[in-house]
């Protein structure tokens, strides 16, 4: 008989499908292939709606961002290439209501806006808050505003009423609803009032020392608009040009970026965890299929199939399993993206455009890489089972895997899981963790079986208990296999509880709910004390209250520095522009010092905020020279400090470590959470009328319900790698049923109760389980500390009872999967086990 190898890779899948014998296998593939596809549909949709819409979101094909009005250079250039052309004016100022009306007032981000804008998307408006909205091409008429709907509500003002800007009252004529290009600086979070550029001058708050952005949009045909883009972003290069930047869709992108950013590193995470975890779990369900092929293998040679014949049938199965088992991964991590568009409802577009095939083909590969690197190579020892296994069933039996096949494929399977982490460190930590677990759970548990043996006195200690320890030590390289495995699943169980619960605190913890929600600037050195006494007249017990300097840094170690000395553009636009300084005795709190030191009073002195360093090129003992209005200050650095950003804190670039900088212009900014009293806000600007109040609570309450659906999208996400982990559980207790079988029923056939037997199989699984727990929840804790530390950019330290309570759990997991897995084992007759085993 020989039978090709496609007709018997055919016919010995089909008898091990109705066996049931591949099902493990396909359960494993499937889970991380769903995993990974429900993340890679969602990123690819989320992209593809970016590239849809960035010429919207920028509001032109080209923009030209500028702090003082756009060159001439620019628009002339734009014109000589016949492109349109448009020019908007936006700052931060103060709306208010008349005091016939209530006098109330409120930061708004005002924009003046010319005919023809905008030159791509449109404005969509309402003739009133909750009316039927509609796209419009118009801009509001001279002496008219149109505004967000909150504002309405914040100044107790109607439809018609009038808006004091300045100098002006204009009428409020409609609402907006949708801005395509309102991008996302720290302004675009204030209530949005738009007029004509014919009312601007009017309103007597443009001044010469004004901070205004100017955004010059073009559009036209697409050789133009590149033509224009490649002399702008060299033209902005030129030394005599400054405060000049040609803006990319990466530059408006969302102040959320951060929490957005940790949601899709947190989301990437969770799939890679239920990679891992299916890895493992096809490499103990493949060698548990190999060990039962064994026998049939022989039969095989017998029957005079050659190795190249049965090799080619297995190579043929495992890869019809893997199209199988991949295919329905993808069609579940299909089904599954879409609960992530519903869950972070809001935050993304619903309607996204559909995905390109590159998910599917990365599952599809993800899928077959997953089963011929981990699931092949013990399947192939089949082929060289001899035929003499027939009537010796000592020899043939399967041999640790060639380390060149497993290195090859494991390489292959690590490569894609970073490609798909889309952060390296976050792939490297995850995939080199698990990868120095698995070694750390190997070489340990090799030495707690050496070293069981001797800690157990035979002739005192209960028999079930010699008997388990003998049943450990017998098969030493099966229990270090079964410890590391139940290890790798029970960790990644442990991380993800650890993600679940400390780390997502941690995480919510870097954006509080107590967090300072107002942000108080120009307040004169005269009226600090008075203002201070009105804080706490109010009820406002704890706040930030520092100097504010502005400061150009105009010279480096008694070099001059200029934006021509740096390559980087952001270290370009830092240098071209001032810098917000402060001064305080004692260093914040909420900025840890990570280098050098901070000597309270000392004078020539700085502390540098480490990103920024990092961006110029500076270290400590560098000298910086400011210039401060006029007044020239040179210090040293002493001191880098680390500054969240996204802590809704008082956060400078340069502090010096004194209580004063003497003969230096000088204003006061305040940090502080506002009192929930009627009122308050607008009794502060009445009384300090100068003041700047940055009301940033809508903020606040927007990023903790980013943060409330983001988690509900990474818990959606868990229960696949829970699942992936509880099939490595399954499959590592199983995984020597058979062995497990024959012993019993020698033992039993000697005389050995029943009840023993149940004994010596719980203190076996129980010890196992106790000592893979314990590993893993240690090594959890490394991995979720390395996690918060260098990928999540948050503090995290674990409870000191995690390792004894991973402990616990992994006996009872384990406990729990062998009651399930081999039940059966103990309930077998003794004549039937002895005849299988004898066939």
């Amino acid at each position: 008989m020989n039978l090709s190898f496609l007709r018997l890779g055919w016919r010995t899948l089909a008898r091990d499908l109705r066996a049931g014998e591949l099902r493990l296998l396909i359960v494993a593939v499937t889970l991380a292939v769903a995993a990974l596809t429900s993340v890679g549909f969602f990123a690819d949709r989320l992209q593809g709606g970016l590239q849809r819409d960035a010429l919207q979101l920028l509001g032109g094909d080209a923009v030209v961002a500028s702090d003082n009005p756009t060159p001439p250079a620019f628009a002339e250039r734009a014109k000589a290439l016949g492109l349109q052309t448009v020019t908007t004016v936006g700052f931060p100022t103060m709306g208010r209501a008349s005091d016939a009306q209530g006098g109330a007032s409120k930061l708004v981000a005002l924009k003046s806006v010319p005919p023809g804008y905008p030159l791509r998307g449109s404005l969509t408006v309402a003739d009133a808050p909750g009316a039927m909205d509609q796209p419009t091409r118009d801009i509001p008429a001279r002496g008219e505003v149109w505004v967000d709907a909150p504002l309405l509500e914040s100044l107790n003002l109607a439809m018609g009423d009038r808006l004091l800007l300045g100098d002006s009252q204009l009428r409020i004529a409609r609402i907006i609803v949708i801005e395509p290009d309102r991008g996302a600086g720290f302004m675009s979070f204030a209530p949005r009032v738009m007029v004509n550029e014919a009312d601007l001058p009017a309103t007597g708050l443009v001044q010469p020392a004004s901070r205004l952005t100017y955004r010059f949009a073009v559009a036209g045909p697409a050789g133009a608009v590149k033509a224009f883009n490649e002399w702008a972003v060299a033209e902005a290069k030129k030394p005599e040009v400054h405060g000049v930047r040609v803006e990319s869709l990466e530059s408006g992108r969302p102040e959320m970026r951060q929490t957005l950013d940790r949601a899709q590193k947190f989301l990437s995470l969770v799939a890679l965890l239920a990679a891992l975890l299916s890895a493992v779990a096809v490499a103990l369900a493949a060698r548990g299929f190999a060990a039962e092929h064994l026998d049939a293998s022989a039969m095989l040679r017998v029957l005079g199939q050659s190795q190249r014949t049965i090799a080619g049938a297995y190579t043929t199965e495992f890869a019809l399993v893997g199209l199988f088992a991949s295919s329905l991964g993808v069609a579940l991590g299909y089904a599954v993206h879409y609960a992530f568009v519903l869950l972070l409802a809001g935050l993304v577009e619903s309607a996204l455009p559909p995905p390109s095939l590159w998910p599917v083909a990365f599952g599809l590969g993800m899928g077959l890489t997953l089963l011929f690197a981990f699931g092949l190579p013990p399947v192939l020892q089949l082929a060289q089972v001899p035929p003499l296994r027939v009537i010796r069933r000592d020899v043939g039996g399967l041999k640790p895997a060639s380390l060149a096949v497993l290195g090859v494929g494991i390489a292959g399977f690590a490569a894609l899981l970073l490609a798909v982490s889309s952060d390296l460190k976050l792939g490297a930590i995850a995939v080199g963790g698990f990868a120095g677990a698995v070694a750390l759970f190997a070489g340990l548990s090799w030495v707690a079986v050496k070293l069981l043996r001797r800690s157990v006195n035979e002739t005192t200690a209960p028999r079930w208990l010699v008997l388990a320890t003998r049943q450990i030590s017998a098969r030493p390289a099966y229990a270090v296999v079964q410890v590391s495995s139940l290890a790798v699943g029970l960790l990644a169980l442990v991380l993800l509880v650890l993600l679940r619960t400390d780390l997502v605190d941690s995480w919510r913890r870097a954006t509080p709910p107590d967090a300072p929600n107002r942000f108080v600037i120009n307040v004169m050195p005269d009226q600090a004390d008075a203002f201070q006494q009105a804080l706490k007249d109010g009820g406002v017990a704890r706040y930030d209250w520092y100097p504010m300097i502005r400061g150009r840094l105009v010279a480096v170690n008694g070099q001059a520095v200029s934006p021509d000395h740096y390559t980087d553009d952001r270290a370009k636009r830092l240098v071209d522009r001032e810098f917000n300084l402060s001064n305080a005795l004692e260093a914040p709190a909420h900025n840890p010092i990570v280098a050098g030191q901070w000597t309270p009073g000392e004078e020539g002195a700085i502390s540098v905020e480490e990103g920024i360093a990092e961006t110029l090129g500076l270290k400590l003992g560098d000298r910086l020279r400011f210039d401060m209005g006029g007044v020239q200050s040179e210090a040293r650095i002493t001191s880098l400090r680390k500054v969240d950003w996204g802590s809704m804190r008082a956060n400078f670039f340069v502090m010096y470590p004194v209580a004063g900088l003497p003969d230096v212009p000088v204003t006061y900014l305040a940090a502080y959470r506002a009192p929930e009293v009627q009122g308050f806000d607008n009794a502060l600007v009445r009384q300090f009328p100068n003041i700047t109040n940055v009301d940033m609570g809508a903020t606040i309450a927007q990023v903790q319900r980013v943060l409330d659906q983001v988690i509900r999208a990474v818990e959606f996400l868990f229960a696949f790698t829970l699942a992936a982990g509880l099939v490595v559980l399954f499959a590592a207790v199983t995984a020597t049923r058979e062995e497990r079988a024959r012993e019993y029923a020698i033992m039993r056939a000697v005389g050995a109760r029943a009840s023993l037997l149940r004994q010596v199989q719980r203190a076996e699984l129980a010890g196992v389980g106790l000592l893979a727990g314990f590993l893993a929840s240690a090594v959890a804790v490394a991995v979720g500390w390395a996690l918060a530390r260098f990928v999540f950019d948050f503090t995290w330290t674990a409870a000191p009872w995690v390792p004894l309570a991973g402990a616990i759990a992994g006996a009872l997991l384990a406990l729990a999967a062998g009651w399930w897995g081999l039940r059966e084992v103990l309930l077998r007759p003794v004549v039937d086990t002895l005849r299988r085993a004898a066939e």
